[in-house]
C-alpha cells in the first residue's frame, strides 16, 4: 500500500468511546484510513488537531454487535493483534453497523494484501449457526431469560405510555447475533418470528401489532428501534409488562424521525459539548443526550411547536456565539425565545436538520 493509499480519509464521524484506564465515555471524532482508525478530541466545538490515539487495524477482530452494557446497546467491540479491546459507540443501529461494515472492510483488504489470498470470512460469523430444524425454541427462550447472559428488559415509551419489562424488535435481533445462535440478521428475523408465532413472545403495542396483521411470518418479527415485544404472560420469571403514562412520556412518544451527534453551546458557561439530539413527530419535540452518561433519559429539550430554525454565516463568529468554532452553525429559537445555538459535523448534516426540523415546526 503506498503512501497516498494509506492517507485515504474512508470514513470519519463521532463516536463514543470507553477509556483504557478510567472507564468512563467520551464522544471523540474518529477517522478511518486503510489500515488505521485515529480519534481526536473536540475542544470548543473544534476539533484538536493532535490525535488522542490510534487502533492499527491489521488483524483486528470485530465483535459486532456488542451487548454486554446494559444502557448501551449501540456498542461494538474492536480488539486489536494485541488483544487490546476498544469498545465504541454510536448514534444509531443503522451508523453502528455501517462503522463494523467499513472496519471489517478495510481489516480484509490488509489480509488480501499480506497473503495474496481471496477474504476470509468476518470472524464475527465464523461461529457455526444452528439449523433451525434443530433448534429448541424452549431452550433459545430459557438462554432469554439467563439473569445474566439473556436478553435486558428495559422501559421503552410508545403513544404516551411507558412499558416496563419488555424489548425492541431490534434488541431481540442483536441478541440472537450476538450469542452466535445465528449467523446474519436475516436468519435471526426468521428465528424471532418463529418465536412469536408459537407463542413464546408477543407484540407490544402498536408498531408490533400493525407488523403482524401486514406481513408474512419471516417478516413478522421486525428488526426494528420503535416496535415492541415482551414475553408472553405465561412466563413470569422476569416480570410483566406494566404502562403506565406520564407527561415525560408522551414527549418521548412520537416517532423518531432523526437522530445523531451535534456539538452544543451551553446556556450558561457557552462551552460546546457533543450531544446526541433525538427528533420526533407527533408530538413534535428535540430532545438531546450526555453521551458519557449511561442515563437513558435526555439532559434536556424542548417542543417543535413554534420554533424558528436558521443556518448561520460561517464567516466570523456569529453573535451569541463562544469559543473556537469549526463552522457549519444553525439555530433554533424556542416559542418561549431560548436560544440554542449548535454545529454539526458538517454542511450535509446541518442542511439536513434544518430541512428536518422545520417539517416539524
Amino acid at each position: 500500500m503506498d503512501a497516498d493509499q494509506k492517507n485515504t480519509v474512508l470514513k470519519e464521524g463521532f463516536l463514543v468511546k470507553r477509556g483504557h484506564l478510567v472507564h468512563n465515555w467520551k464522544a471523540r471524532w474518529f477517522v478511518l484510513m486503510p489500515d488505521k482508525l485515529l480519534y481526536y478530541k473536540y475542544e470548543g466545538g473544534k476539533r484538536d488537531s493532535c490525535q488522542r490515539g490510534k487502533i492499527m487495524l491489521k488483524n483486528c477482530v470485530i465483535t459486532c454487535p456488542f451487548l454486554e452494557y446494559d444502557n448501551r446497546p449501540l456498542v461494538f467491540k474492536l480488539q486489536t493483534q494485541s488483544s487490546v479491546e476498544h469498545f465504541l459507540e454510536s448514534c444509531s443501529r443503522e451508523k453502528r453497523d455501517e462503522w463494523a461494515a467499513a472496519i471489517t472492510d478495510a481489516v480484509e483488504k490488509l489480509r488480501t494484501a499480506d497473503d495474496g489470498g481471496p477474504p476470509s470470512q468476518p470472524e464475527t460469523t465464523k461461529s457455526k449457526s444452528l439449523q433451525f430444524n434443530n433448534i429448541s425454541l424452549n431452550q433459545v427462550v430459557d438462554s432469554m431469560y439467563d439473569i445474566h447472559s439473556g436478553i435486558k428488559l428495559t422501559n421503552h415509551v410508545e403513544q404516551g405510555s411507558t412499558y416496563s419489562n419488555c424489548f425492541l424488535g431490534s434488541a431481540v435481533v442483536d441478541w440472537l447475533v450476538f450469542m452466535q445462535l445465528v449467523l446474519t440478521r436475516v436468519e435471526a428475523v426468521t428465528l424471532a418470528s418463529a418465536l412469536l408465532e408459537e407463542g413464546f413472545l408477543r407484540p407490544i403495542g402498536l408498531r408490533s401489532l400493525d407488523a403482524i396483521r401486514s406481513a408474512g411470518l419471516i417478516e413478522q418479527f421486525m428488526d426494528d428501534s420503535t416496535a415492541l415485544y415482551s414475553f408472553s404472560e405465561s412466563f413470569t420469571k422476569r416480570g410483566s409488562v406494566k404502562a403506565e403514562t406520564s407527561l415525560s412520556a408522551v414527549e418521548l412518544s412520537g416517532k423518531v424521525m432523526r437522530r445523531g451527534y451535534l456539538l452544543k453551546q451551553g446556556h450558561k458557561r457557552k462551552n460546546w459539548k457533543v450531544r446526541l439530539f433525538v427528533l420526533r413527530s407527533e408530538p413534535a419535540f428535540l430532545h438531546y443526550y450526555d453521551p458519557s452518561r449511561d442515563d437513558v433519559s435526555p439532559v434536556g429539550g424542548f417542543s417543535m411547536r413554534g420554533c424558528l430554525v436558521s443556518a448561520l454565516d460561517d464567516n466570523g463568529v456569529p453573535s451569541g456565539v463562544k469559543g473556537n468554532i469549526q463552522g457549519n452553525l444553525f439555530k433554533i429559537i424556542t416559542q418561549s425565545d431560548t436560544h440554542y445555538f449548535i454545529q454539526a459535523p458538517t454542511h450535509r448534516d446541518k442542511m439536513d436538520w434544518i430541512d428536518a426540523i422545520r417539517k416539524q415546526t
